[in-house]
């Protein structure tokens, strides 16, 4: 890390990264002496440049590698030597142990974009190598899904924009949280703002608290099947504003370390989207960046969208935690999914410190008219 970048996050932030601070990679309370081994991740720890830049992004054709798995003589062909392969729950998740990601060939990439597609969420233990291939290995593993987002407010680690991070310790947060509310926990689809938001997601800890700092997901698949076909079809034809306003306006007020790369955007999107792989059908809103429905009177839009959020906060039956241990990646599709963090371990000071690598898909799929989904 460079001593003008440091420099320019000090001067945006005045409690800053301590390489010290938290938690080493093992989870475990770090030792409070000046024999402390120094941060085994530091090169990953997350920059603010003031100078950085990028002009608005524009449309690109997707082509998801999880369609050319369907051609495969077996599609499941990345899991021939999975120890255990275990649904975390019927609808959602699958916790896989003997699987190296990053030993992964092509057509192994492209059958584990199927089966993330098919299941929603994945949790592999045991990644040691992927974790510790660095940030150039990470650039290639995530250009094999879509194009690289670069994230318009967040950190990154120096010289890799493209890496997204999130990071809290004992002094700060450069996360997007709001700590108004009698829970942190929102629900959200990464970026749906961006006029094609990510599809497969990579995400995995760098460090991690002792206890607690889980992940939260859900299936807006299943969440959609569950509602009654009269109401479906009606939500088909809906069409809501995502806004990374609220955003953008977070870091401008000097939090998060105050970086705006990008000038904001509002797209809509569908409120049912079709996944262009498996078809399947999902709600796409979420009560992060979803602002209003279109067409709609104000308490019509907020009616509705208020018993979406209501609904998906609060149905357990289409959820699944994924529980982090060292060394553990997760992945995800966020088409079809929502995910939310899990702030229980603020009091105890700990380090977490996590980076996603976050490629582009399709712009959202409107959904098809006419389906019905009580077959």
């Amino acid at each position: 890390m460079s001593t003008q970048t440091i420099t320019q996050v000090t001067e945006s932030i005045p409690a800053v990264l301590s390489l010290r601070t938290g938690t080493e990679n093992n989870g475990q309370e770090a030792k409070q002496s000046s024999q402390d081994e120094p941060y085994r991740y530091a090169h990953l720890l997350p920059v603010f440049p003031r100078d950085e830049h990028y002009p608005p992004l524009t449309p690109f054709d997707h082509v998801d590698p999880g369609a050319r798995a369907l051609g495969h003589a077996n599609p499941r062909a990345f899991l021939d030597n999975a120890t255990s392969v275990i649904e975390l729950t019927p609808h959602l998740g699958t916790e896989v142990h003997g699987v190296n990601l990053a030993a992964l060939d092509s057509d192994g990439r492209d059958e584990l974009a199927l089966f993330i597609a098919q299941r929603g969420l994945a949790v592999f233990r045991n990644q040691q190598d992927f974790i510790d291939s660095g940030p150039d290995f990470y650039l290639e593993w995530g250009r094999h899904f879509g194009r690289l987002h670069i994230h318009p407010t967040s950190g990154h680690p120096d010289g890799y924009p493209e890496l997204h991070l999130v990071y809290r310790d004992a002094n700060t947060t450069f996360n997007f949280e709001v700590n108004d509310s009698l829970t942190p926990t929102v629900w959200h689809s990464d970026v749906s703002y961006e006029l094609q938001p990510p599809g497969l997601t990579t995400f995995f800890l760098l460090a991690q608290p002792s206890s607690g700092g889980d992940t939260l997901f859900t299936s807006q698949v299943s969440a959609l099947k569950r509602l009654s076909p009269q109401f479906v079809a009606f939500l088909k034809t809906l069409k809501a504003v995502h806004s990374g306003v609220e955003q953008a306006d977070f870091s401008r007020s000097g939090r998060r370390g105050g970086a705006i790369r990008r000038d904001p955007v509002e797209y809509i999107h569908p409120v049912v989207r079709r996944h262009p792989v498996t078809g399947e059908e999902a709600l796409f809103v979420n009560r992060q960046f979803t602002k209003r429905i279109v067409g709609l009177k104000r308490e019509e839009s907020e009616t509705i969208l208020k018993f979406l959020y209501d609904y998906i906060d609060k149905s357990p039956d289409n959820q699944a935690r994924a529980k982090w241990a060292p060394n553990t990646v997760v992945i995800w599709d966020n088409r079809v999914t929502a995910h939310s963090a899990i702030i229980d371990f603020a009091d105890s000071k700990e380090r977490r410190h996590g980076a996603r690598i976050t490629p582009q898909a399709e712009r959202p799929i409107p959904a098809l008219a006419g389906l019905d989904l009580s077959a």
